[in-house]
């Protein structure tokens, strides 16, 4: 992988088939590097090590709004890209203007709004239901399988996280097959696909906020609807469809990765396998451990300086993007001993996180703590339940979504064997 002058190609295919080696490679040749990607014109700024990651990410010179910069206007590059996919120019706020994409007070607004729904209490308390939705999925498997094999992205890593997301914030159960299209829709970044899902998930959840008004539940969607009626202010119709949206694609996305990441890394390394089926005490430790290892979300949202910023020798141009890149952060071997070394002992407290895989400072995944737990029962479950599953093909045949800064299967064939 040899950069274009001096400039990295962030759609270069032997990056995106192994970014865990290319971005390794090129933190260690630059803590601070240029790159390129299609569509966008000037420099990208890629930071590499993890003290500067982590950095970044609590640094208020860098927002995740272009128009929190300061002076002439910045392009919004997320949401050219965005349009450039196939969603409407009517559309774009629902989804380039939500949580994630405020930074300050607007931010602290949005997230106030659900954090409560995020607690650690309100997360314990969630966790009989999540035990439950998980004891279920396994016992259906076995009849999923087709001449031995079973797919677990399909039939148990994403409807573990759509089912718990959905319930909390309160999407009926016979409509939450339409959100894995919509997912897969906008994942494809197909234009004829992603504008048709936006504005169907649009009507879906404006549907929904109308059935939610007539009769209230304990549930997410009621309360934000509560929030508005005591003062309108807080919330706006459009922002409550927005936030609707965000929470349910990154409630389960991100964790359907982490669970086929996982489950693909432990079926490979059988050492480690074996120390989490010996003791499933080690859970919360293997979870973050496999945040860092094999974390699907290769790096955050885009931020843009607000000013100039002396960085390695270099200035970062008020306005210009940066990403930093929490794939190379995580392999750091000036933050982790052995770090291409998968090994779910080596936190001493599962609960701190020694890894950026969630983020920083106050961007920090505000699900964090759910997608934590839900892994942590679903492995624990899945190989107790199940111990001879096996991988159905070679791990270099799995299929992974061919797209950059993303590393999420798109299939996990696996044998079930024996049934415990």
């Amino acid at each position: 992988m040899t950069p274009p002058t001096d400039r990295y190609d962030l759609m270069d295919p032997a990056l995106i088939k192994d970014p865990f080696s290319g971005f390794s490679r090129i933190r260690e040749e630059k803590p601070l590097a240029r790159a390129v990607l299609p569509g966008i014109r000037g420099t990208i700024w890629l930071v590499t090590r993890f003290d500067d990651v982590q950095a970044v990410l609590g640094d208020r010179r860098f927002v995740n709004d272009p128009a929190g910069v300061p002076g002439p206007d910045v392009k919004n590059l997320r949401a050219e890209a965005v349009k450039a996919a196939g969603v409407p120019e009517e559309y774009l706020e629902f989804v380039t203007r939500n949580v994630v994409d405020f930074d300050g007070a607007e931010h602290v607004r949005l997230r106030r709004l659900v954090s409560r729904a995020f607690t650690p209490r309100r997360i314990a308390e969630l966790r009989p239901r999540v035990e439950e939705i998980t004891r279920d999925l396994l016992d259906a498997l076995p009849d999923r399988a087709r001449n031995g094999v079973v797919d677990l992205e399909e039939h148990f890593n994403f409807l573990l996280p759509i089912t718990v997301i959905c319930e909390l914030v309160g999407v009926p159960e016979e409509d939450r097959p339409k959100w894995r299209e919509w997912s897969r829709a906008l994942v494809s970044m197909k234009s004829e696909r992603v504008g048709v899902a936006v504005k169907e998930a649009v009507a879906h959840v404006r549907t929904l906020i109308e059935a939610r008004r007539a009769e209230p539940r304990e549930d997410l969607l009621t309360g934000l609807i509560r929030a508005q009626d005591e003062d309108g202010d807080r919330l706006s119709d459009n922002e409550m469809v927005t936030m609707v949206l965000t929470l349910v694609m990154a409630g389960h996305e991100t964790t359907a990765g982490l669970l086929g990441n996982g489950t693909a890394a432990l079926l490979t390394h059988p050492d480690q396998l074996a120390l989490l089926r010996d003791d499933p005490a080690l859970a919360p430790q293997a979870v973050q451990e496999l945040m860092r290892w094999c974390s699907p979300i290769q790096a955050p949202r885009m931020r843009y300086a607000t000013e100039d910023v002396e960085f390695h020798g270099e200035t970062i141009r008020r306005g210009e993007p940066v990403i930093p890149m929490i794939v190379a952060a995580n392999h750091d071997p000036r933050r982790f001993a052995e770090p291409e070394r998968l090994d779910i002992k080596r936190s001493t407290d599962g609960r701190k996180e020694a890894h950026v895989g969630f983020g920083h400072g106050l961007h920090y995944c505000l699900g964090a703590a759910l997608a934590r737990e839900e892994a942590e029962v679903a492995l624990v479950a899945l190989f107790q339940r199940f111990p001879q599953l096996t991988l159905a093909v070679p791990p270099q045949r799995l299929r992974r979504v061919p797209l950059p800064l993303t590393w999420q299967l798109v299939q996990l064939p696996v044998r079930l064997g024996a049934v415990t």
